[in-house]
């Protein structure tokens, strides 16, 4: 039945994608921003996102968290059309200055250091264009992720990713973990999301709740003594992106996995409190 039910999934996504590559970007968003602020919160996901947003944010009342959870919606929508034209943001210099750069000369710096870091950050809107910019920046570079639950789908997006995201695409679990210390080693740097809750995890704060955080940055940073570097992407009211490249970061050696763990969800924290409809709150991040 689950299968049945990822190929119509994946059928209609399809179809969506042909139309909106025929109507070109700025309709595309327009019509993807509308399905998803309608459908999307007819889905299971609206009540884990009220629920999130009661941990992160319990000061907040109702119409607040729901004008947020619209706001998510509709940037959502936009980021799905976006893959049909995530190409152009690669390649055509007319897409790519949408893409407005601070900081950039922190990545100069790394380059010049010839050592490899960690680059962290979360579901953020368009989350895709970081990676695609890091790698753009000519840093060597591979990037964690997560592969769709729909095996219809999942190909296509993986093309997506590989051909113009970033070449090195590294799946999520222990195979994926071994395949990081081996390029790591080879002097190809990391970027990953902290934001995902993950089994093999431990438990951290976020928000003042625990929630199950990777290790992997922290296991890096004790054995290799490396650097991270937090980035974060938003949105602007004109569909412009304004893409952050935070000072890098330099942990001590004393510091624990869960001191490491637990800074570096800080550093999210004060990310999403910076712009919280930029972020993916449909994510069962405490999981109860």
């Amino acid at each position: 039945m689950k299968e049945i039910k990822y190929f119509i999934e994946s059928f209609v996504i399809v179809i969506l994608f042909i139309i909106m590559k025929i109507f070109g970007l700025k309709i595309s968003r327009l019509l993807s921003s509308f399905i998803f602020k309608n459908i999307g919160p007819l889905f299971r996901s609206r009540k884990i996102s009220h629920r999130n947003l009661s941990y992160a944010l319990p000061n907040i009342n109702e119409a607040k968290k729901n004008e947020i959870i619209k706001k998510m919606w509709i940037n959502y929508g936009k980021i799905f059309s976006e893959y049909m034209f995530i190409k152009n943001f690669r390649n055509d210099s007319k897409f790519s200055k949408k893409i407005v750069i601070e900081n950039q000369e922190e990545l100069e710096k790394i380059k010049l250091l010839k050592k490899p870091v960690i680059f962290i950050s979360g579901h953020f809107n368009n989350f895709e264009l970081m990676a695609m910019h890091l790698e753009r920046s000519n840093i060597n570079l591979a990037a964690v992720y997560r592969p769709l639950n729909n095996r219809f789908l999942n190909p296509i997006m993986e093309r997506i990713r590989k051909k113009y995201i970033c070449k090195k695409q590294i799946k999520k679990g222990i195979s994926g973990t071994k395949k990081l210390l081996k390029e790591f080693k080879n002097g190809t740097s990391i970027a990953l999301m902290i934001d995902q809750r993950v089994s093999e995890g431990i438990q951290s704060e976020l928000f003042g709740r625990k929630a199950l955080t990777t290790t992997i940055p922290a296991q890096f940073i004790k054995k290799f003594d490396t650097l991270v570097v937090p980035i974060y992407i938003e949105r602007l009211i004109d569909d412009t992106f304004q893409l952050k490249i935070l000072n890098a970061v330099k942990f001590s050696k004393k510091e624990t996995v869960n001191d490491i763990t637990h800074q570096l969800n800080k550093i999210l924290e004060k990310m999403i409190m910076s712009n919280p409809d930029q972020w993916i709150w449909t994510h069962n991040r405490w999981k109860v």
